[in-house]
């Protein structure tokens, strides 16, 4: 075994990603406050080829040097839009026929490994600040919750790790049932 070099690993160039097919999900960040995170969160959503990112409230925009750092480049490529308040987001995607799904503990929430949706709605993801969360006026407006399953010690993550975790899990499910069509995805 040995590992592969960058040239072997046939990544798309940022007009090919522009052009290429994604999964129907919108990540919404409600109010996070780090740079890195936010940087993160723009490289995860480009290696899962999500269709856009949401910034709101008090979350930074690029171009800047700190969510350069970690998006390595993904600022390019992911299509992203900045909302003052993160009700105005909602509003936009609702009216577009996205069912809105936070993630988030709450007394309601389904754990991600038991949420079962329609395959063939589009979706936006919210994420919340690193400490506050999802703000409660904004889990009101969702659809449903959604939780990660944790068995530690602790009882979060970094918002960062649960973007790459949940949207790893939409993805997979995308494409096992969008692969019969599109072998591209």
């Amino acid at each position: 075994m040995r590992k592969l070099a960058n040239s072997e690993l046939d990544r798309l160039s940022v007009e090919e990603f522009k052009k290429a097919s994604r999964i129907p999900v919108v990540v919404i960040l409600d109010n996070i406050r780090s740079l890195n995170n936010i940087g993160s969160v723009f490289r995860t959503a480009d290696a899962f080829r999500a269709e856009a990112i949401y910034l709101c409230g008090i979350t930074a925009c690029p171009p800047h040097r700190e969510i350069n750092k970690t998006a390595l480049g993904a600022t390019e490529s992911m299509d992203w839009k900045y909302f003052k308040e993160t009700h105005e987001a909602i509003k936009v995607l609702k009216d577009k026929g996205y069912r809105i799904y936070v993630i988030e503990q709450a007394d309601e929430s389904i754990m991600l490994d038991e949420f079962d949706y329609d395959i063939n709605k589009k979706v936006a993801l919210i994420f919340g600040h690193e400490v506050a969360g999802v703000q409660e006026s904004v889990v009101d407006q969702s659809d449903a919750c959604i939780e990660i399953p944790q068995f530690g010690t602790k009882h979060s993550v970094n918002v960062s790790v649960s973007v790459g975790i949940v949207i790893w899990d939409f993805f997979r499910r995308y494409k096992r049932h969008l692969y019969r069509n599109d072998s591209n995805i």
